[in-house]
């Protein structure tokens, strides 16, 4: 029991932890890690927006290549495929005397392309579901209306796909945090890595990797708390009016 309290209260103490550099290595990060998901995030949902609408497609040459992408994406880790993207890059003929060797030398973007394709491929699912979901009366009532097919997607199915689609995509957005951690297997010093590299120097990894921990709590309740505050506005209509 007492040696239990001796080590809680060295935990707590965090002497190792607390420093100037190791601060800063926490800091540079954090600004890693927020960078990298956010990113891949924005850039994702860019993609998987028009892959979502080609993947509901009749035509079997659009949507056979977007599922099989998702199919392959979804279905592999993501560590693997960091590792792909990563070591595999240099077995392109000719690409380290490109003009893109600069880019894919640094270790964030090798790092941020498969982070993008990873959350594309499942945010392509998430939506595509959306829309293949929408209500047959609304679709009705555009065409009632003379909405030609781009309009109605614009007006009518997108926006009431993705509020249907919020709750999913918000457990996306936690899952692509989480999963950022494994960007520092490929030399990323982000805040799993900041945690190695106090572990490795002060051998504390208590204190390393309980900080870290709870520095990505902290980051997953604030989506959360994000995510559920858009969908009380956006999802209001479907709340019961108050008598």
């Amino acid at each position: 029991m007492e040696s239990l309290n001796l080590w809680w209260t060295d935990l707590l103490s965090g002497n190792a932890i607390f420093t100037a550099n190791t601060l800063e290595f926490y800091w540079n990060g954090l600004t890693t890690t927020v960078q990298l998901v956010f990113l891949s995030l924005v850039i994702g949902l860019l993609l998987a927006v028009p892959l979502a609408i080609g993947r509901g497609s009749k035509r079997r040459w659009i949507k056979l290549p977007i599922y099989a992408y998702t199919y392959v994406f979804r279905g592999t880790p993501l560590l693997i495929q960091l590792y792909l993207v990563y070591y595999g890059v240099v077995f392109f003929e000719g690409i380290q005397e490109s003009m893109f060797w600069p880019i894919f030398r640094d270790a964030f973007y090798p790092a941020l392309m498969a982070f993008t394709l990873n959350t594309a491929a499942y945010t392509t699912e998430i939506f595509h579901g959306a829309i293949k979901n929408t209500a047959k009366g609304e679709i009705e009532a555009a065409r009632a209306y003379g909405m030609s097919k781009r309009l109605m997607l614009r007006r009518i199915v997108l926006p009431s796909a993705f509020r249907r689609a919020l709750p999913a995509y918000g457990n996306e957005v936690i899952f692509m945090l989480h999963a950022s951690a494994v960007a520092s297997v490929v030399t990323i010093m982000d805040l799993t890595g900041a945690a190695y590299y106090v572990y490795a120097r002060f051998y504390a990894p208590f204190q390393a990797f309980i900080f870290v921990a709870l520095v990505y709590l902290c980051l997953t309740f604030t989506i959360m708390f994000a995510f559920r505050q858009l969908e009380r506005r956006l999802l209001a209509h479907l709340r019961p009016r108050e008598s």
